[in-house]
């Protein structure tokens, strides 16, 4: 039986949830006989009809329905990831959660896509067998990934995958699908499709050809994170091919393709969109990648068969020979990259391109406010849910004479306009999905803007949510000059969003809540470390009373503000 094959009983044949449910028996009644116990679990399986009728809660009686936290109160996502062993033999490679069970259809497409849920759970290459070796093509739009890879693939006898193309095969094949629409309109705008949906078709696709001796990837990752959720649910590289451009050279191979193929993502606003994701992306993942030792950059500008016969030569020395050295560049030259003074391609003049192939018309310029917005003083406001940064930066707005601005106030009034901006980010959130970290500094942005010259400062809160989110808006507005870290501990988050969900008859149980707090954990740590070694943290107690925690952030605010005084004075 191959790989495939085992995956496919596995999920055919619920065994997942079956191990979950008698999982959760024994951890509720912790038997003195345990495989006693569990042959009277797998009768009760055969008498309710097998394992399709089984639920997580199947062998908890009614009584022990709310259990107590297990192993100091982490949640159940914490727990059965421990409890898994760490075993390459075992059939789950990760064990974050199982899809409904009434859901469940191995051919399902629903806009949660419980299949491929169920996919991240193993390994994708057979352990037991040599893996194909991996090679990553990157570069920036029109830098000649495709052409690259698709002569690596035919020298070598690879297998090619185009990560756009799988993406826009399956938008066609899925035109109907709500969840795939959305993606679509992601993807004509310029921004990343999600991050863990690519990961998936790519998956998805590996699983069909294991007996393959190598493959190359076109067009993936483009990011930091996709590197670091490559590396996590599939594997690490055995080489990564840099094509550097200069800007010059792809303006005019993006205008050639845009004239001869008419792809959907080519259109002028989706183009800006993803030169300027790609100038901010780069470096750090190419940066990251040299840190491995596992990337070769090259100078692309060059003819294509010239580039393609040194990228021939460090394939050959790095995969099929003892050699010390490959051909190409080790060292990023960042002017391939970012060109003096430019941050956004602003030399781009696209005059061929009807305005009209914009999907948000309802955009609002903000004008060349950059210099403005750069010496505000702006400050960041960060902490868990419950830590009580809404209700910190009301009362500091008003004292200080700051414009308050929240990301969720930002986004509610947006739903609530008419603009075709506000219909793409409804869509988004009726599907349950993130909105664009670029819809949201868009939007911060123009707040900003429209209040320049009548405020003392920003107070931000709900921004930045990840370490991400703080690179960008450093690249497109400014640095802040403050960072207020709310600490306070996830017992006291939880009991006060408990207290807030029953005043304002909210749906949130404890377990959601519970995943909230720890998500903001896991998403919090780089960012607070990235702050920190910036010198603009300033961590407070936020343990004590509302009333408590704003003179301690008074104080530090007054410190702030003589400071900035002192250096303009």
């Amino acid at each position: 039986m191959s790989a495939g094959e085992a995956k496919e009983y596995l999920a055919r044949r619920e065994i997942p949830q079956l191990f979950e449910s008698l999982l959760n028996g024994l951890m509720c009644y912790k038997p003195d006989d345990p495989i006693e116990y569990l042959e009277s679990c797998l009768q009760k399986v055969k008498e309710l009809g097998g394992p399709e009728k089984v639920k997580w809660d199947t062998f908890v009686s009614p009584e022990k329905k709310t259990l107590p936290p297990l192993n100091g109160g982490q949640s159940r996502r914490s727990f059965f990831r421990n409890v898994m062993p760490d075993n390459s033999n075992f059939p789950y490679r990760r064990y974050d959660r199982l899809p409904p069970i009434q859901q469940f259809s191995i051919e399902s497409d629903t806009d949660l896509s419980e299949t491929a849920e169920l996919i991240e759970e193993y390994d994708v290459f057979d352990p037991a067998r040599p893996r194909p070796k991996i090679i990553l093509v990157i570069g920036g739009p029109g830098s000649g990934k495709g052409t690259q890879s698709l002569k690596i693939a035919e020298r070598y006898g690879f297998n090619y995958i185009s990560v756009g193309e799988l993406l826009r095969k399956k938008i066609h094949s899925t035109s109907s699908n709500r969840k795939w629409s959305l993606i679509a309109k992601i993807i004509t705008t310029g921004e990343l499709a999600p991050q863990e949906t690519t990961i998936t078709e790519i998956k998805q696709r590996l699983m069909q050809i294991p007996d393959e001796e190598g493959i190359v990837i076109d067009g993936f990752p483009r990011d930091v994170a996709q590197a670091i959720s490559f590396e996590d649910q599939i594997c690490t590289p055995d080489l990564v091919v840099f094509l550097a451009c200069s800007s010059q050279k792809l303006k005019e191979r993006l205008l050639k393709r845009a004239e001869q193929q008419g792809r959907p993502d080519d259109n002028l606003k989706a183009t800006q969109r993803r030169l300027m994701n790609f100038k901010q992306n780069a470096v750090p993942l190419v940066k990251y990648f040299q840190e491995k030792g596992l990337i070769i950059t090259f100078d692309a500008d060059r003819d294509e068969e010239e580039v393609f016969s040194d990228i021939s030569s460090a394939v050959d020395n790095k995969l099929f020979a003892n050699k010390e050295t490959a051909a190409g560049q080790n060292e990023l030259d960042c002017s391939l990259i970012m060109d003096s003074g430019d941050a956004i391609y602003p030399d781009f003049d696209f005059e061929d391109q009807e305005e009209d192939q914009s999907s948000f018309s309802g955009y609002e310029s903000t004008g060349d406010f950059s210099e403005d917005l750069r010496k505000s003083n702006i400050i960041f406001v960060v902490g868990g849910p419950g830590s009580g940064k809404g209700s910190q930066c009301k009362q500091l707005a008003k004292k200080y004479g700051f414009t308050h601005l929240s990301t969720s106030d930002l986004l509610q009034n947006e739903l609530s306009s008419l603009s075709e901006r506000s219909k793409f980010i409804k869509d988004i959130v009726e599907c349950g999905e993130p909105v664009p970290g670029g819809i949201v500094l868009e939007l911060l942005k123009e707040a900003m803007v429209s209040k320049l010259g009548d405020t003392k400062g920003f107070l931000i809160h709900g921004y930045p949510q990840e370490l991400k989110d703080a690179e960008e808006f450093e690249s497109k507005i400014g640095e802040p000059k403050l960072v207020l870290c709310l600490e306070c501990s996830a017992e006291t988050m939880s009991s006060r969003l408990l207290v807030r969900n029953q005043s304002s008859q909210s749906s949130e149980n404890s377990e959601t809540t519970e995943e909230r707090i720890e998500s903001y954990y896991q998403a919090s740590n780089p960012l607070i470390a990235y702050y920190e070694s910036k010198t603009q943290l300033c961590k407070v107690d936020a343990e004590g009373t509302q009333e408590d925690v704003f003179l301690e952030i008074c104080k530090t605010i007054d410190s702030f503000l003589k400071k900035e005084e002192a250096a303009f004075s």
